[in-house]
């Protein structure tokens, strides 16, 4: 029995932009949902450092979001693009689950 082969060619169809794009769009939302509620408690340190990072965080994800929209549009050097979307995605993820960490556990 034949297996169907998949072949990756680099005539726009870059999956994993097309799965990128949507969620890190959610996830500069979800961003600017927690900010807002940190800006509703009292102020002190933390809610500070969560506030700002969470800001930074939010221009990770909207950076990732345009890498990969430019990676589906681009003829040229899409995978190149492609793989910082994917690097700085990944390094938005990593730096919420931090923030979200502190947030919850009052760690400073």
């Amino acid at each position: 029995m034949l297996k169907p082969t998949l072949k990756r060619s680099n005539s726009n169809t870059n999956d994993l932009s097309h799965h990128i794009l949507p969620n890190s769009a959610t996830m500069v939302g979800v961003c600017i949902m927690v900010i807002s509620i940190v800006k509703s408690m009292a102020p002190d340190l933390a809610n500070y450092l969560i506030d700002k990072g969470l800001a930074i965080d939010s221009l990770l994800f909207m950076i990732s979001a345009l890498l990969s929209f430019s990676s589906i549009r681009s003829e040229q050097a899409t995978d190149r693009l492609e793989r910082w979307a994917e690097i700085i995605f990944l390094l938005g993820l990593v730096s919420m689950t931090l923030i979200t960490v502190v947030f919850s556990f009052e760690v400073i």
